[in-house]
């Protein structure tokens, strides 16, 4: 079996989606990370939170801030946690308190005034992710949400959104971290310019 033409279709797709994204979103994307980068700036932290793939690109992003996203930029850590990473709260809370109740009793935890929350949804459809931008805004945390297609019920919940123009999962997943891996550099270069002269 030959897969060349799948995989020309799949590149080519996801291209396509970029550029998409490119001309609708530019402005949103730039005016959300410099928003990040001054919340961080004046002691805020990031909340992330999603399921599956996009649990997993809150634990990337997480620990591109709180870590380094380049290798060769020797900064401080940024305050980011990924509220997906606790098996026990994770499996407590869905037998306890119910699976869609998980991440709003994460954000009533940790979430302060000042801090940020991003949701980040395929489908902008996640229940639990919509009841914790709900608990967020309640204490104060400004919401973020990471979505794609039309945003779904997401869209209407949050403060601020990004939307991947795509219908397909796997598109709007490749999309989200790259934008998200652009918001992390631009809060590097807000926070430490002087490693950027």
């Amino acid at each position: 079996m030959h897969f060349s033409s799948l995989i020309e279709q799949v590149v080519k797709d996801s291209i396509a989606t970029k550029e998409l994204l490119l001309e609708r979103q530019k402005q949103e994307i730039e005016r959300i990370g410099l928003l990040l980068a001054d919340r961080c700036k004046n002691g805020g932290k990031i909340l992330f939170c999603g399921n599956g793939g996009s649990a997993a690109d809150s634990q990337h992003l997480a620990a591109e801030l709180v870590i380094r996203l380049r290798g060769h930029i020797n900064r401080a850590a940024i305050p980011a946690m990924a509220l997906t990473v606790d098996p026990s709260i994770m499996t407590a809370g869905g037998n306890d308190i119910g699976f869609e109740n998980i991440f709003a009793r994460c954000v009533e935890a940790y979430g302060r005034p000042g801090d940020v929350l991003i949701g980040i949804s395929t489908s902008g459809n996640s229940e639990n992710v919509k009841r914790a931008i709900i608990q967020a805004k309640k204490q104060g945390v400004y919401t973020i949400g990471l979505l794609g297609g039309t945003g779904g019920t997401l869209i209407d919940d949050c403060e601020d959104a990004v939307l991947v123009p795509s219908s397909v999962t796997a598109r709007i997943q490749e999309s989200h971290i790259m934008i998200g891996h652009i918001w992390c550099e631009i809060i590097e270069e807000v926070l430490f310019p002087e490693l950027f002269q």
